[in-house]
């Protein structure tokens, strides 16, 4: 798994928990999916993504979205 994917795959779940935290916990829950959005789409112009950092740290392999 590369480096792209790694951060996607984690957006996605990210999305996914908080849509469900917020249907199932407490309607705030929702935030954390605009945060994961928001963080998305910034990173789409700038290439700054704190889960890239981290992932790379971890030793992923990186693609060619996050150098």
């Amino acid at each position: 798994m590369t480096l792209d994917r790694a951060v996607l795959a984690f957006a996605g779940v990210v999305v996914l928990m908080a849509v469900l935290l917020s249907q199932l916990v407490h309607p705030a829950w929702i935030w954390l999916a605009a945060f994961a959005g928001a963080n998305l789409f910034q990173s789409a112009f700038t290439g700054f993504c704190p889960a890239a950092i981290v992932f790379r740290k971890l030793g992923i392999a990186p693609g060619t979205a996050f150098k």
